[in-house]
C-alpha cells in the first residue's frame, strides 16, 4: 500500500478573501452574493460556503499528494449523478484559477455532519442503517468507466486486498506497542493480526470506495436524524467493499452500517468472512485510540476470535 507523500509541503497555504473567492464562482454562478464560512478542518482542501447552497473547494497547497484529487472527486461524482438513492454533491464546475488555485464549485450538502449533529442512540443507529444502504448502492454502479479513466488508484486482486490488510494490521500493531500500556486482550496484537490474516479470504470483489464515509463526512438532518448525503470523494480507492464499512470504531456503529449494507440484497460467505477481518482490524484501532468505546471494542474481539479459531 502506497504511502503519502507531499510534494510541496513548504508551499503557501493562505486563506483565499472574499472578493478572490467570488471571483471564481461568479464564472460559473453569476448570482452569488457572499462567502457565509470557511472550513478550516486541517485537511487536504478548504471549503468556501456561498450563500447557502454552494460549496467552493480549494486544493491546499501544501498537502497536494497523489492520492487525493480534486479532478477524481469531480469524475466519481459525476459518476453518482441521478444514481437513485444516492445522495451526493452536485459538481458544477472544477478547474484552475489563476494564480493556480485548484478547485471545485459544488452543491452544499444539507444537514450537519453526522459527528456534531448530536443525534440520541436510536436516530444515529437509523442515519447509519440508511449510510449502509447508500454505501452498497454507491458500490453496485458499474465499475469499468471507473477503471478505465485511470483516475482511482488501489486494489485490483486478492494479493493487493491482502497487502492493504497486512499493512494496515502492521500499523495497527505498531499503535499498541508504541501506545506504552498494557495491551488489555487476551490475545497480544500480533497474535490478533496473525489470526485475521489467516482467515482473510481470496477475495473476490473489487469497487471504487469512498475511502473515509465516516461520522465527519455523513450528513444528517438534525431534526429528523434522516441522512441527508455523503460529502469528501476525494480520497477513493479501489478494494473490497469491507474497507468503506470499517470506518466507524464502534462496534454498534459498525453493525448498523453493515445491517444497512446488505438489508436489502445478501452478501456471500466470501465477503462475510473478509467482513469478520474488517472488525478485527477497526476493533484494534478502538482498543487503542478511543476510550469510549474501548469496553465494547474488547467484547467484539472476544467474540471475533471466538469464531476465527
Amino acid at each position: 500500500m502506497a504511502k503519502d507523500f507531499y510534494v510541496q509541503p513548504d508551499a503557501a497555504d493562505p486563506v483565499l478573501d472574499a472578493a478572490t473567492v467570488l471571483g471564481i464562482v461568479r464564472r460559473h454562478a453569476p448570482d452569488a452574493v457572499a462567502v457565509t464560512a470557511v472550513d478550516e478542518s486541517g485537511g487536504e482542501a478548504r471549503t468556501y460556503a456561498i450563500d447557502d447552497d454552494l460549496i467552493l473547494k480549494v486544493q491546499r497547497p501544501q498537502q497536494l499528494r497523489a492520492r487525493t484529487s480534486l479532478a477524481k472527486e469531480r469524475f466519481f461524482l459525476d459518476k453518482l449523478a441521478g444514481v437513485a438513492g444516492v445522495r451526493v454533491p452536485r459538481v458544477i464546475a472544477g478547474g484552475t484559477a489563476e494564480p493556480r488555485i485548484a478547485y471545485t464549485l459544488m452543491s452544499r450538502m444539507p444537514g450537519a455532519a453526522l459527528v456534531a449533529a448530536g443525534l440520541g442512540d436510536e436516530p444515529r443507529r437509523r442515519a447509519l442503517l440508511e449510510l449502509g444502504r447508500m454505501l452498497r448502492l454507491i458500490h453496485g454502479i458499474p465499475q469499468q468507466p471507473l477503471f478505465d479513466a485511470r483516475l482511482i488508484p488501489g486494489d485490483h486482486t486478492p494479493t493487493d486486498v491482502r497487502w492493504r490488510f497486512g499493512t494496515l494490521f502492521d500499523e495497527a500493531v505498531a499503535f499498541a506497542v508504541g501506545a506504552g500500556v498494557p495491551w488489555p486482550a487476551a490475545l497480544e496484537p500480533q497474535q490478533l493480526a496473525r489470526m485475521a490474516m489467516r482467515a482473510l479470504p481470496e477475495v473476490d470483489v473489487f469497487v471504487a470506495l469512498h475511502s473515509n464515509p465516516s461520522a465527519d463526512h455523513a450528513f444528517v438532518d438534525v431534526h429528523t436524524g434522516q441522512l441527508t448525503g455523503l460529502i469528501d470523494f476525494g480520497d477513493a480507492y479501489f478494494s473490497h467493499p469491507v474497507h468503506d464499512l470499517r470506518r466507524f470504531r464502534r462496534p454498534a456503529d459498525r453493525a448498523a452500517v453493515y445491517e444497512g449494507y446488505v438489508a436489502d440484497a445478501a452478501v456471500g460467505r466470501n465477503f462475510e468472512e473478509a467482513w469478520r477481518v474488517a472488525c478485527v482490524l477497526a476493533a484494534m484501532l478502538a482498543v487503542i485510540h478511543n476510550p469510549e468505546c474501548r469496553v465494547a471494542a474488547l467484547d467484539e474481539l472476544s467474540a471475533l476470535v471466538e469464531h476465527m479459531r
